[in-house]
C-alpha cells in the first residue's frame, strides 16, 4: 500500500513539474514575439534578430540586450544572491 502511495505523490510531483516548465516556455515565447513585434523584425528567425541587431546604433543594442538579460537571467545567478566569503 505504502509503495502505491508514494509512485501516486510522485507521478502528481511530475506532473506539477512538467505544468512549471511549460509555463516558463510559454512565458519566454511570449517574451521573443513581443520583442520580434516591438522592433518590427518580419522574419522570426535568430537571422532575422541578428539583421536586426546590425542596423541598431548602440544605445538601441544596449536596450534590447537589458531586455534579454532581465528576461533571461536565472534566479540563483543573480549578483545579489551571490555570498562572497
Amino acid at each position: 500500500m505504502k509503495n502505491s502511495a508514494l509512485k501516486g505523490a510522485l507521478g502528481a510531483l511530475a506532473v506539477v513539474g512538467v505544468a512549471m516548465i511549460a509555463k516558463k516556455a510559454a512565458q519566454r515565447k511570449r517574451f521573443i514575439k513581443g520583442i520580434f513585434d516591438e522592433y518590427g523584425i518580419k522574419e522570426r528567425s535568430p537571422f532575422g534578430l541578428a539583421d536586426k541587431i546590425r542596423e541598431m546604433n548602440e544605445e538601441e543594442y544596449q536596450e534590447l540586450k537589458g531586455k534579454f538579460k532581465k528576461e533571461f537571467s536565472s534566479k540563483c545567478c543573480r549578483k545579489e544572491n551571490i555570498y562572497e566569503a
